[in-house]
């Protein structure tokens, strides 16, 4: 049974189709410690198949809670981190939870530990840590062991649930695009060592290019910025040999198409270039940029309800990645002949 068209659902509508009374599925709710965990997974299940919102001031009076869920993410208007942090948002609003947020200049394990403790004084019922950083993973070990907690674009071992983008499924697929249309090798400009997004992109591309027997040059290292593009760009423009480069954003790609064609070569008739998150801009690049898209919303989803999950005292999957896609445009095409 799902409600009406048009009906929020109710919590009679979670309890037909979790096959509980209602009194179960406000225990979920309100005291998950009190219920099987068979049950709570049954009952958490519908809850996210009918969007079920609780009212959270009748749940306040009942359960002492908040309603608000704490983010702790790096203070940055880069694309990704930000379009991240914004989903995350909108999920938690969406089903009713207010949102507080820690924004810190650097993650590590003294200003993570800070920023959920400004949280803890906030009451807030979870927190959510987007930490795209190496240097995250300290703090991450190192959380306090009642707060429930949930991790996007962290790495791969740490203590809490993980959700992010599959970035080396996102470079591999570019990365096998560009030798599809003929080009011998493909040329990486990367995003700074420190970050996670950046290191999975290298490696998605680096093994799809030893895969396939082909050279694997050397890594360009920028900062994100259309500047460091633009600068490696340069670099790039000036080898003859190179026909295809895959750079690790939207923004440094920029750059690159500048340099290039201030160098006098064509784009794609002479180097093809690929970006990576299809920031909304790209498309409206001289020539409309190939990129990797990310469903950011997607992620926010997925880091909301594994937080629910771990607030209602049930263990959410330890990691959930998404699938990115890739969007062919106008800046590549086939290689030129020799």
């Amino acid at each position: 049974m799902k409600s009406k068209p048009g009906r929020p659902a109710v919590l009679m509508d979670v309890a037909v189709l979790a096959g509980v009374s209602t009194m179960t599925v406000s225990r979920v709710l309100n005291t998950p410690d009190l219920v099987r965990a068979e049950t709570r997974a049954r009952v958490l299940a519908a809850v996210r198949e009918l969007d079920y919102r609780p009212n959270q001031a009748a749940r306040q009076l009942v359960t002492g809670r908040s309603g608000v869920l704490g983010v702790v993410s790096i203070d940055t208007t880069l694309y990704g981190p930000a379009s991240t942090l914004y989903c995350i948002e909108q999920a938690a609003r969406h089903a009713g939870y207010n949102v507080s947020i820690a924004s810190l200049s650097s993650l590590n394990r003294r200003s993570m530990e800070e920023g959920v403790q400004r949280l803890r004084t906030q009451s807030v019922d979870g927190v959510i840590i987007v930490a795209p950083h190496e240097s995250a993973a300290d703090g991450l070990r190192h959380l306090p062991p009642e707060m429930p907690v949930v991790a996007v674009d962290a790495g791969d071992d740490i203590p809490v649930p993980v959700t992010k983008v599959d970035q080396q499924a996102g470079a591999a697929r570019v990365t096998r695009h560009l030798l599809s249309l003929g080009h011998h090798s493909v040329w990486h400009v990367a995003g700074p060592a420190d970050w996670l997004d950046a290191n999975g992109r290298i490696e998605g591309w680096r093994g799809v290019l030893e895969s396939a027997g082909r050279p694997v040059p050397e890594v360009l290292r920028g900062d994100w910025s259309a500047r460091s593009g633009y600068q490696l760009g340069r670099r790039v423009a000036a080898d003859p040999e190179v026909t295809a480069v895959f750079v690790a954003n939207d923004q440094m790609a920029l750059g690159v198409l500048r340099a290039l064609r201030e160098a006098g070569r064509r784009v794609p008739e002479d180097v093809s270039v690929a970006g990576f998150d299809d920031i909304p801009e790209s498309a409206y690049f001289w020539p409309p940029l190939t990129t990797v898209r990310q469903d950011f919303g997607e992620v926010g989803r997925h880091a909301f309800h594994m937080l629910l999950d771990r607030m209602a005292g049930a263990e959410p999957e330890a990691r959930r990645l998404v699938e990115p896609e890739l969007v062919v445009r106008e800046s590549t095409g086939a290689a030129p002949e020799r």
